[in-house]
């Protein structure tokens, strides 16, 4: 492996990929309230104490004390070292691993991690859309249309919608000076350019404009659809480094900023039908990007909800839809998720249909026509196999068999069986499994164990650390050390004796319990809330004016805030990536895991952080101030001494007449 794994695309590849899809891919995991629980895989158990959360996108066991990101999950459990395992997840995500190259042995320094350049881009591009829709002198056209449609100015602006204008080259001209520029609106799917002539020109024109958001609501890509009769109707942006269609979900984003509580999902063919039910109050819809829906997708929905719901037109086209959107849902439908499929009379779809009768009726027609996907399936193939014959039945069971062992509920999978036994009259308990298709191989018999008995307790405690000398890791001087140097971003893992060495230093590679003191020292109190939290470091006094802190504690918190206000935006995961392979990672996640225990209720957390952070603060301003005192004593001070001495004492006083 030739150079270094850009931090940046660490970070960005922990933001894309789910802890819930990782973990559960190689677990058995079962919904518990808002998280997920499993049987640890690292310790011997027998009931679950491993627990995973979607939220904070992190794994805790309760017994052995395991946790951290999907990163450290699958370098645990998969046995992979650091570079391995970032290989096997950027896979998952279908990018490929970028790698940074070195021309010398020096150490470097790294600038803040940044988002893909090409977010900024597309967020330009919704603004300058969303700007021709207000200002454009052809816009009356397109507020037209959207009336028409009977959509209101509040959910045109809750969506972003917007206006790509008439004309060949208008957002090129407005977002690019020259080639470079140009080159990265054709990264974006923004601009094309003509193989044959090498002439460049806007993408979308004359064209409402629907942004596609992602989980964080950044602009991905857009769907645009014609004012007029034009080929073809509706236009997407085509993949790139940021947008998988085959992964993302238009409203889904808008979705969960509608619902504090999502209970279910409808999902519906196009984006106006989102915006329509919307508009009407259901605001719990969502669409594929003009591919059929995938496992990807379902794996996603059932992330956030048991309860799903296909709308589809009645139509041929609607009805083969609503099968491949079946096939794609059989391989995740565990036990306790529920599928269902409505079909609308023919001509109408969800965009027309609640115009016509309104939310009520059209929710109530949800409730009593939506068919759950078990009688969908059995129907469908009874149609298909004509399974009013004994050999139509034998039909029926030969394709029902496949599909059914697919499901990997096992209760759902055996009440299945029963019911096409019922349907058809065929005793399948004999019927040989070389008879069955090929296809029909069990789910089951691919999952992995939950947890393996010859692996004895603690052999995967060892967490490899990470080569790479060049990261900015924001420790204080004397904190930590960097990860040893390497050559070509290899892990380095130590020897066991080393190993034992370093956990055995004073510092923040401490035993694997925790030392007491830290379930109530409001400095690891501050740690923890700000790591679950580091949007507060943005209000918090700068770093710099407590650098001077020779507590471990204090130091710990110190080098959390400069990160999280040298890189606003930060995410839990991402602020634990910065430190992840060395001894203070281990100690940020093993407070990072106490959060889970720390939730008394009545508790402000973000009064005791700043608190904290004004109490550090405060002794600082102290401890300067002694020393200015004392050096008056010995020698005058300077003119920038003086004022700085003035400026404590009235600090102080001001402190004091608050109190």
């Amino acid at each position: 492996m030739a150079g270094l794994i850009p931090q940046g695309f660490i970070d960005d590849l922990l933001g894309r990929i789910d802890i819930v899809e990782v973990v559960g891919s190689r677990l058995k995991l079962k919904k518990t309230g808002k998280n997920y629980s499993a049987l640890c895989p690292f310790h011997n158990e027998k009931s679950p104490s491993f627990s995973v959360s979607p939220d904070k996108q992190f794994y805790y066991c309760f017994g052995c004390g395991a946790g951290g990101s999907a990163l450290s999950f699958v370098m645990d459990f998969d046995r992979l070292d650091f570079p391995q395992a970032v290989e096997e997840l950027a896979r998952q995500a279908g990018v490929e691993v970028p790698h940074e190259e070195r021309n010398d042995g020096r150490k470097s320094s790294r600038t803040p991690r940044k988002d893909n350049p090409l977010y900024a881009l597309l967020e330009q591009a919704a603004a300058y859309y969303r700007q021709q829709l207000r200002q454009h002198p052809a816009r009356q056209r397109a507020v037209s249309y959207l009336k028409g449609r009977g959509l209101s100015g509040q959910i045109a602006k809750l969506y972003d919608i917007g206006m790509a204008p008439p004309g060949w080259d208008n957002l090129m001209s407005h977002l690019s000076r020259d080639t470079t520029e140009q080159n990265a609106l054709i990264e974006a799917g923004l601009v094309v350019e003509n193989p044959d002539s090498g002439g460049r020109y806007d993408r979308f024109r004359d064209r409402i404009m629907f942004p596609i958001r992602d989980s964080r609501g950044r602009t991905i890509g857009f769907g645009g659809r014609v004012l007029g009769d034009e080929k073809p109707k509706y236009l997407n942006s085509p993949e790139t480094s940021v947008f998988h269609k085959g992964q993302e979900l238009y409203g889904l984003y808008e979705a969960k900023q509608q619902n504090r509580q999502l209970n279910e999902i409808l999902v519906v063919e196009g984006y106006m039908d989102v915006i329509a039910l919307a508009q009407h109050g259901v605001t719990n819809a969502v669409a594929t990007l003009g591919t059929a829906t995938s496992e990807e997708h379902l794996k996603r929905l059932f992330r956030l909800v048991q309860n799903v719901i296909f709308c589809f037109d009645g139509d041929r086209a609607g009805r083969q839809a609503a099968w491949r959107a079946l096939n794609s849902a059989l391989p995740v439908l565990e036990d306790g998720r529920h599928v269902r499929f409505l079909f609308l009379p023919d001509g109408q779809d969800p965009d027309t249909m609640v115009r016509q009768e309104g939310a009520d009726a059209f929710r109530r027609r949800l409730e009593r026509e939506a068919q759950p996907l078990t009688d969908y399936l059995f129907r469908h193939l009874a149609e298909e196999s004509g399974a009013d014959s004994l050999e139509g039945k034998a039909h029926m069971a030969s394709l029902a068999l496949p599909l059914i062992e697919q499901v990997p509920g096992g209760m759902l999978r055996r009440l299945l069986r029963q019911s096409l036994q019922q349907q058809t009259g065929i005793d399948l308990d004999t019927v040989e499994p070389a008879a069955m298709p090929a296809a029909g191989q069990p789910a089951a018999s691919q999952e992995r164990p939950t947890h393996d008995e010859d692996i004895p307790f603690g052999a995967w405690e060892d967490w490899s650390e990470r080569a790479e000398p060049d990261a900015e890791y924001y420790m204080p001087e004397g904190m930590d050390s960097a990860p040893p140097s390497g050559n070509s971003g290899r892990a380095f893992t130590p020897r066991k004796g080393e190993r034992q060495e370093q956990r055995g230093r004073k510092d923040f590679g401490g035993s694997k319990k925790p030392p007491r003191r830290e379930m109530n020292s409001p400095l690891l109190q501050a740690v923890k809330t700000l790591l679950h939290h580091p949007h507060l470091a943005a209000h918090a006094q700068q770093a710099n004016q407590m650098a001077d802190e020779d507590e471990d504690e204090a130091r710990l918190l110190v080098a959390l805030v400069e990160a999280a206000q040298k890189q606003p935006g930060l995410t839990t995961i991402e602020l634990l990536a910065r430190w992840h392979g060395t001894a203070m990672g281990e100690q940020l996640n093993r407070l990072a895991e106490q959060e889970w225990l720390l939730t008394s209720p009545g508790v402000n957390l973000e009064q005791q952080f700043f608190d904290t952070i004004n109490s550090l603060a405060a002794q600082q301003n102290e401890r300067r101030l002694q020393h200015l005192l004392d050096k008056s004593v010995n020698e005058p001070l300077s003119a920038e001494e003086k004022q700085q001495l003035r400026d404590l004492l009235s600090t102080r006083n001001a402190r004091k007449n608050d109190g």
